[in-house]
């Protein structure tokens, strides 16, 4: 599980479409073979992502990778510059014993802990291979 963060935790994701470029970097890396997403939410601010990494990748190296990306798309559609992401990240390597059904659902509830959303479908900027966003 990752969690990185905005610089100066600005609210860029608050804004729809810098969401959705974030999102698609997310999905590049899947479809390169990278990593495979099993859930995610992007907050205002942050994001947590529990993946599976892709078969001889580095942590560190799809992390930089996707921070890259996505600070070049989001900066494209918002027409600005310079650092989208904090340098550092938080991970958490999972324990065998761990149940990942319920960290997704934990993942992806944030938005209702965090007082934007009633229900988790609300939210537009999750997903989680064991939930469907219009049933939740």
């Amino acid at each position: 599980m990752v969690t990185t963060v905005t610089e100066n935790r600005a609210p860029v994701f608050a804004n729809l479409i810098a969401g959705r470029a974030v999102v698609r970097e997310m999905m590049r890396l899947e479809n390169e073979g990278r990593v495979q997403s099993l859930a995610f939410v992007l907050m205002p601010d942050h994001l947590h992502w529990l993946l599976v990494l892709g078969e001889n990748e580095d942590l560190s190296s799809v992390v930089g990778l996707f921070k890259g990306r996505s600070a070049r798309e989001v900066n494209k559609c918002l027409k600005g510059r310079g650092h989208l992401w904090q340098r550092a990240f938080y991970d958490h390597a999972l324990r065998t014993d761990e149940d990942l059904r319920k960290l997704a659902r934990y993942i992806v509830a944030n938005p209702i802990r965090a007082g934007i959303v009633k229900r988790v479908g609300d939210y537009p900027l999750w997903d989680a291979i064991w939930m469907d966003p219009l049933c939740a």
